[in-house]
């Protein structure tokens, strides 16, 4: 701090002492029939006041009545401007926004403001987003929007959302930005408000339809809009759902080429989080390749490259950077570390690790990074280092009870837990836990087979372990462990026997990406649900590959960059044009 910001900083508590001694006071603030003695220059802060004291007033004046406040609302304004402190509550919150916004006082704006985003729930967001229309609150009002298009499920379902009117609700659901599993809930909103007030609504019924993607829906969930009363009840509506049915399957059949990115009935909203996968092995070359999986869409994109290519690396996504950790190419094993930014898309090399490591296991737990494990080119590595961000430094931790590459890990419960690999000799079956605050490994119930490159991921409250290699043959088989239990149970096997492949987590479904088969690299995709219990297949990556690496990015401020390439919404055109 300089010595002028010192000796800022010193005079408002002297003036606060000299205010509450009614010393050096040069005006009387008269509110509700209380008086308080205050200094003009210190209300000088607030434009109403400075202007008050300079232009609208003679200079020898010194009482001043202000009726519109409260002694209450007063007191805690003079409060904030002398001592800089302030109790914001539910019930104060409002008056003191309504009155710094007449006061035009911004730093008392910012504080409600800041409270109220603070506050935000299903049922006050839409009240909060209201607000903002009547007073200049850039930052609530874009946290309100955000906080209902992210929360819309729960917001729908509230007696606010009834109350919002035809423009406010078109606005929200014709965002690219709402976040819903499944676009039958924004049609079952709209018909919620709808039938709270049929008589003034039903006229906007096809209106709304026309915002929402239906052409997403499945042809279960068009027949049900279809037959809904209001719908039928409405010839603009059913033609609209008719429409809908018609796009619908010009992208199950792929007709002249028609994706419906850019149709309004039919436009995937942007997805909360995108699958990356990263680097790889490819025609027996590293690859540098990295595509994007957008879940909504369920298309894949290429997007940025690697500066150097990567095979058989980590890597993950931490406090919006992704980190690629080790591997190798044909040359040399890395102990390397470069960090992407996906908002600028840069790259650039942080502090490497202690041991160089290909085929190396790595996970985040409490916002460190892990490696452990992998090769170094001459054997199979037992050590294992965690990253720091804020200090870009890695530190040795325990070794573990087995040397393991090509094995995978995940943290769970606190824990970080790896299994399978090669320890140089032989495929493994055995697994083990670490605890950061004893430093200590525990190894657990082996697997029910050895695997090596196989896949690891917390899911569902278990530690699953995917595919691999035994020592004869590829595995399609996966099982789940249960820490309460010590015990690992079969669960059903993919269609496609893989190792060394991508393994993630993204909207409740288990996805694996590319891998060794029986005969060669693949760039098949599918993922595995709790809710069926079964795998499905998806769309496959447009480069085959094995030792790639896979992380889920979010929060991105630019997530339509890899979601798709996206260009202005089309107009409605007549059926045959599609």
């Amino acid at each position: 701090m300089t010595r002028e910001g010192q000796s800022s900083h010193k005079m408002m508590p002297v003036f606060n002492e000299l205010r509450l001694d009614e010393e050096l006071t040069d005006a009387v603030i008269q509110v509700q029939d209380v008086e308080f003695k205050v200094h003009k220059i210190c209300l000088c802060c607030i434009p109403y006041f400075r202007s008050l004291f300079t232009q609208r007033s003679p200079p020898e004046e010194r009482v001043y009545n202000l009726p519109f406040l409260s002694a209450e609302t007063m007191k805690m304004i003079i409060g904030y401007i002398y001592t800089g402190f302030l109790v914001l509550t539910d019930n104060n919150v409002g008056t003191l926004l309504e009155v710094a916004a007449y006061l035009t006082y911004e730093e008392l704006l910012e504080a409600c403001s800041d409270y109220l985003i603070t506050r935000l729930t299903p049922d006050s967001c839409i009240n909060t987003w209201r607000l903002t229309s009547k007073y200049y609150l850039p930052k609530l009002c874009s946290a309100a929007c955000s906080y209902i298009l992210d929360h819309f499920e729960e917001v729908a379902h509230s007696g606010s959302f009834l109350e919002l009117s035809m423009p406010e609700v078109e606005d929200i659901i014709s965002s690219d930005n709402l976040m819903v599993r499944q676009e039958s809930a924004v049609f079952e909103s709209v018909i919620r408000w709808v039938s709270h007030s049929p008589a003034e609504r039903q006229r906007d019924t096809h209106a709304l339809l026309s915002k929402i993607r239906l052409a997403t829906m499945d042809l279960e969930c068009l027949n049900a809009v279809m037959r809904n009363e209001l719908v039928q009840q409405d010839g603009a509506s059913g033609r609209i759902v008719a429409r809908a049915t018609y796009l619908h399957r010009c992208i199950l059949l792929k007709e002249r080429g028609f994706t419906g990115i850019n149709h309004p009935l039919s436009r995937p909203r942007l997805p909360p989080a995108i699958l990356l996968a990263i680097g790889g092995w490819n025609d027996g070359l590293p690859t540098n390749a990295i595509e994007a999986y957008n879940v909504r869409a369920e298309r894949w994109i290429t997007v940025e490259n690697m500066e150097r290519p990567r095979a058989f690396h980590g890597s993950v996504f931490l406090d919006g950077f992704v980190y690629c950790i080790g591997g190798c190419d044909r040359v040399e094993h890395f102990n390397s570390v470069c960090r992407f930014n996906p908002i600028t898309h840069t790259w650039m090399a942080v502090s490497p690790m202690h041991y160089r490591r290909s085929c190396v296991s790595v996970s985040v737990l409490n916002g460190l990074i892990f490696a452990m494990g992998g090769s170094d080119g001459q054997r199979s590595l037992n050590t294992a280092e965690y990253y720091c961000p804020e200090t870009n430094q890695w530190h040795l931790i325990a070794s573990m009870h087995e040397r393991r590459s090509n094995a995978s890990c995940t943290a769970f419960q606190g824990k970080i837990y790896i299994c399978g690999g090669f320890n140089g000799h032989h495929s493994l079956p055995s697994a083990e836990f670490y605890t950061p605050e004893t430093n200590h490994w525990t190894l657990i119930h082996p697997m029910s087979s050895p695997r090596n490159g196989v896949g690891v991921i917390a899911f569902a409250d278990r530690v699953y372990a995917v595919g691999g290699f035994d020592g004869t043959e590829r595995l399609h088989s996966a099982e789940a462990y249960n820490p309460q239990t010590n015990t690992w149970v079969a669960v059903p096997p993919m269609f496609t026997p893989r190792s060394n492949f991508g393994l993630e987590v993204i909207e409740d479904k288990l996805i694996v990406v590319g891998g060794l088969n029986v005969f060669s690299s693949t760039s098949n995709a599918e993922f595995y649900s709790t809710t069926t219990n079964r795998w499905t297949n998806v769309c496959s990556m447009d480069v085959s590959r094995r030792a790639l690496s896979c992380c889920v990015i979010s929060g991105l401020t630019n997530m339509e960059t890899y979601a798709y390439p996206r260009e202005p919404l089309e107009e409605e055109e007549e059926e045959e044009t599609v």
